[in-house]
């Protein structure tokens, strides 16, 4: 289906999946977010940092005493903001307190995001504007600002911000996910529409392609953008690749699906020499076949997602414990946690007289939740007596 496909030319697209990749992919969010591209207009590159021949605006100090902001935090923090000929200090806390935030919040904001007084305020109220198609009221939009007031003070893109959130209200995400978005994910909205526009349909085509129905597609994909928005600053191009990927390493269409769902969408953040690499890595590994390798992988996508120094590590890791390979062929979901993890767990099973070397690797395996009830079994069983105190004894006379 996917096959033959023509291969295009590679974005070189940097933002996904950063140096250090944790246990979870889910945790990637952050690690995205700082390999994003540089759009944002609160980087102060189009300002004067020369902080030895500036002096500080003095109206710009006075207006912050005003409204009692911590003048010696930016000055320790972002002291270049200080140096500005042109600030709105005073104008921004007026907006604010418009919205509702009282002098408390108005002086966490611009401690927090002290570049925010750089914005003139035109530019805040269309940005306020922009954000309330998807805030249910201001007391909702000012809480926001409260939390992430760096997302909301980023006032580039205004076109394209604002087609992309009626683009994602068409497509049928609600808004308190479209506000997720705009909070953790601004830089999905500075693209062209049409760009991610593009993005979609690559992704609808190849779900039905690979035998998804209609009826679900729609769900597929708004669950996938819920999890991992940003997908959409991956090319076309990258997302056919890796696709095509897989089905040359003979997993089924069905099998490829399965992995789009596992990995929520952060396969298209690989590439297809990294995906090769670490497959080849788990091979040598655990001396499989290749059927056994596709089986392994399945089992445990990480063995797909991760890279080889990640591997390598957490797997020596698990060795120095004195788990044997085959404990950790049989149960490879182990792989997915950290090393600092693993110790602390078995740590704790130890102190319970539980052997991981003998014993099986599902005890260590899981969310911390999951681990906490697992624990709490073997903590019961240890502690349970071994007769019932309060049965009567069968005794002859």
């Amino acid at each position: 289906m996917l096959r033959g496909v023509a291969r295009g030319a590679k974005d070189t697209f940097t933002l996904l999946l950063a140096r250090s990749q944790y246990c979870n992919p889910g945790l990637k969010f952050l690690s995205l977010r700082t390999e994003a591209p540089n759009r944002s207009f609160l980087t102060h590159s189009t300002y004067t940092t020369d902080t030895k021949a500036r002096e500080e605006n003095k109206k710009t100090i006075e207006s912050l005493y005003r409204l009692s902001v911590d003048v010696k935090k930016i000055r320790r923090l972002k002291e270049w903001v200080l140096l500005q000929e042109v600030a709105y200090a005073q104008e921004v806390a007026g907006i604010l307190q418009e919205m509702g935030a009282d002098e408390t919040a108005v002086a966490n904001i611009l401690e927090r995001c002290p570049e925010a007084i750089l914005r003139s305020p035109a530019e805040i109220n269309a940005q306020r504007a922009l954000w309330q198609l998807v805030c249910q009221n201001e007391k909702q939009l000012i809480k926001l600002i409260e939390q992430f007031p760096e997302s909301f003070f980023t006032t580039g893109y205004h076109e394209n911000q604002k087609a992309n959130i009626l683009f994602f209200q068409e497509l049928g995400l609600k808004n308190n996910i479209i506000t997720r978005f705009l909070t953790s994910a601004p830089s999905i909205f500075y693209s062209p529409v049409e760009k991610n526009k593009k993005v979609i349909e690559t992704l609808q085509r190849n779900y039905l392609s690979l035998g998804g129905s209609d009826a679900n597609m729609k769900i597929w994909i708004l669950k996938l953008l819920s999890q991992n928005p940003f997908i959409l600053l991956n090319t076309s191009t990258a997302i056919q690749e890796n696709l095509e990927f897989l089905q040359k390493s003979d997993f089924s269409d069905q099998e490829v699906l399965q992995l789009l769902s596992k990995l929520k969408g952060f396969i298209f953040q690989l590439t297809p020499t990294t995906m090769q690499k670490s497959m080849l890595f788990s091979k040598n590994v655990f001396k499989c076949s290749d059927q056994e390798l596709k089986e392994l992988v399945l089992k445990c996508p990480a063995l797909l997602y991760y890279s080889v120094p990640i591997l390598e590590e957490r797997l020596g890791g698990l060795l120095k414990e004195g788990i044997s390979i085959a404990q950790i062929r049989e149960t490879p979901m182990v792989l997915e946690l950290t090393t600092q993890i693993v110790q602390y767990r078995i740590k704790k099973l130890s102190a319970l007289g539980y052997n991981v070397k003998s014993g099986s690797l599902e005890s260590l395996n899981g969310t911390k939740k999951d681990f906490e009830v697992n624990y709490g079994k073997i903590q019961s069983k240890k502690e349970r007596p071994m007769f019932n105190p309060v049965a009567p004894l069968n005794t002859q006379d």
